[in-house]
């Protein structure tokens, strides 16, 4: 089965690619999206095998940080049913969930950061959703545009 290529965006301030490598296992659930738009690519389409690059916003500067697997399909987001957690939703119930989450695990950090500001340099990364459309928190990409990041990463 053949993966698909996502780019998943944290403020590190709140969840940072270190905190996921410091998880167990190095995993953790990508909890907490709150845009219908990336909600469901998290239900419907992003799937167990696909690769993720890790992207940190709102930083100085705000760029690709790593790369992570995802671990576990789509699921319900049981933090939108918590009134204390960082995210809740009380319109979102276990018998009707409106928020789903993937797991995800770290695989490979950068030895350096992609920067936001290099990748709109790059005419081959030009069609990139994060181009477009920065403020989508979960986009896909494509294996050529995920191939050069990481390249660009570990150079």
């Amino acid at each position: 089965m053949e993966s698909n290529f996502w780019l998943m965006k944290s403020e590190p301030k709140d969840y940072s690619f270190d905190d996921l490598r410091s998880e167990t296992d190095s995993t953790a659930e990508w909890d907490g999206v709150r845009n219908y738009q990336a909600r469901n690519l998290l239900r419907d389409d992003i799937k167990t095998g696909d690769r993720v690059i890790f992207y940190h916003s709102n930083s100085k500067p705000s760029g690709a940080v790593g790369t992570a697997i995802v671990v576990r399909d789509g699921y319900p987001d049981f933090t939108a049913w918590d009134p204390n957690s960082d995210h809740p939703d009380p319109r979102s119930t276990e018998d009707n969930p409106i928020w789903f989450m993937v797991d995800i695990r770290a695989d490979q950090p950068f030895d350096r950061v992609v920067s936001l500001k290099e990748i709109k340099a790059t005419a081959a990364l030009s069609d990139m959703v994060l181009v477009k459309n920065s403020r989508l928190s979960v986009q896909p990409v494509t294996k050529d545009q995920f191939d050069l990041i990481v390249s660009m990463g570990l150079a």
